[in-house]
Order: C-alpha cells, then structure tokens, then sequence
C-alpha cells in the first residue's frame, strides 16, 4: 500500500495569501466585461469608431516600433552588461533601472524636455524636419524610455545563463566576439529576448503619462480611454478598456506561445 500523501499546509497558505492579488485581479476583469458582454450592441458601436480602432492600432504599431528600437540598441548593451565588469558599470546599471523608479508624471516631463522642439534631442532633429510634438515619433520614445529596463534586465539575465566557456571553446577555435555572440550567445538567448520584449511591449502599451506630454495627438488607447472617461463617462471609457484587454489579451497568448517554443529550442540546442 502506498503512503496517502496530504496537502502541505505551508503551501497551502501560501497560496490562499497569493490568492488575494488574483481574485482582485479577476474581479476587475469582471467588473468591465461583464456590463460590456450584456450590452453587445454598444460595444460592437464603439469598436468600429474610426477614431477607437486608429488609437489602438496606433498604439499597437507604436509599441512594436518601440521594442524594435530596443531589441536593436539595447541588445547589444544586455551582453555588455552580463560579460564585462568595468569601473562605471554600477552607474550604467542604475542609470538603466531609473525608469522603474519614477512616478510617471516625472518620466513624462524628462521625455517632453529632451525632445520637446527646444530640447537639446528635439531641437537638432527638428531642424531636419523630424518632430517629437504631437507625433508618432514621440509616442514612440514615451514608451521606449519606460519600457527599457524590463528589456535590459531580462535580456541580460537571459546572456548570464548562457555558458561563458561555450563562447570561450568557440573563440579558442578561431571565432571572433561578434560571431560567438552571433551564433551561440543570441540563440540560446532567444526566450529571454522574447519574454524581455513582451514586457516591454506592454509596458508600453500601458504608459499614458509619459505619452500624454510630449503626445497628446495623436491619442493613443491610454488617451482616448481618459478623454472619453472625461468627457463621455464611465460607459464610453469602459468599452474602450474592454476592447484592449481583448486584444492584449489575444496577444498575451501568441507571445507565451513562442517563448515557450524558443524555450524548446534553446534547450535542443543546449
């Protein structure tokens, strides 16, 4: 006869304490789509609102936009960070992390002085007809200054779990830095990559301080849901809400998906 095992009572509690964050969590989901789902006709109105189905595409492509950028720029600085020790790198190291800190107000109003027209980044690029104000562009660097760090730190977590030595045989044989980097360091790095630029994506998504002020127009989903709590009431800004969780939702799912498919992969490769 095989021992009857009992459920652990410390786990136990654990998870009734844990709980508490996710029944809030699934009540607040509730709370907006359940009036939504009983009144289909209303929803279904909003969401074909010229102006509701440009704010959250154009949201979706910015924040996109924006990962782009930090998988480009900041990649590289991940790798840098999880190799090398050097005198500075403390500094370089909060410098990253102080977009985690801030209330989003302030992260706003350094955006809006760097790249305001008159701003020592903004009043350059203006001069060749590139513009921050009330634009796409600046919507994009909003997001790509909050979102940075969740990028960073979870691609270099992601360079620290990768075997040193696996680069140091391959150079032993001829290999250069970029071509160990290339072909073992980024590949078994493709999960953290992946998951780094979830985060940021909805970090992104997510931001309206730092949008609003140096962005306004054109509004993306976090402005139009405030303009149309502000100016229509709870039901029009609901329906907005209702619809980005959908649709984050949706893309929740497809990112799960392929991290846990490069997660397959990388460990094949391992």
């Amino acid at each position: 006869m095989t021992a009857r095992t009992y459920p652990d009572p410390c786990l136990i509690a654990f998870g009734l304490f844990g709980s508490i964050i996710l029944i809030v969590t699934a009540l607040a989901l509730l709370a907006i789509a359940v009036p939504e789902l009983s009144d289909l006709s209303h929803l279904v109105s909003v969401a074909t609102e010229s102006d509701v189905i440009y704010a959250i595409l154009l949201t979706i492509l910015a924040a996109f936009v924006a990962v782009l950028f930090l998988v480009i720029f900041c990649t590289p600085l991940a790798y840098v960070l999880a190799r090398s020790t050097f005198r500075w790198k403390q500094i370089v190291e909060n410098l990253v992390d102080i977009p985690l800190v801030l209330p989003h107000t302030v992260a706003g109003l350094m955006v809006y002085l760097l790249f305001m027209s008159r701003g020592p980044i903004g009043a350059p690029f203006r001069s060749v007809g590139i513009v921050f104000e009330d634009a796409f562009a600046g919507i994009v660097v909003g997001m790509v200054f909050v979102s940075s760090p969740y990028y960073i730190n979870a691609v270099r977590e992601g360079f620290e779990k990768v075997p040193v030595h696996l680069e140091n045989v391959a150079r032993m044989l001829g290999a250069t830095r970029l071509y160990a980097f290339q072909t073992i360091s980024l590949p078994l790095t493709t999960r953290h990559i992946l998951s780094g630029s979830f985060l940021a994506w909805g970090r992104a998504v997510g931001e309206f301080a730092a949008v609003v002020m140096i962005a306004y127009f054109p509004m993306v989903a976090s402005t139009l849901i405030y303009n149309r709590f502000t100016t229509g009431g709870l039901e029009e800004a609901r329906s907005v809400a209702f619809l980005m969780i959908l649709i984050c939702i949706a893309v929740f799912i497809v990112f799960r998906w392929l991290t846990r498919a490069a997660g397959r992969h990388g460990h094949d490769r391992a």
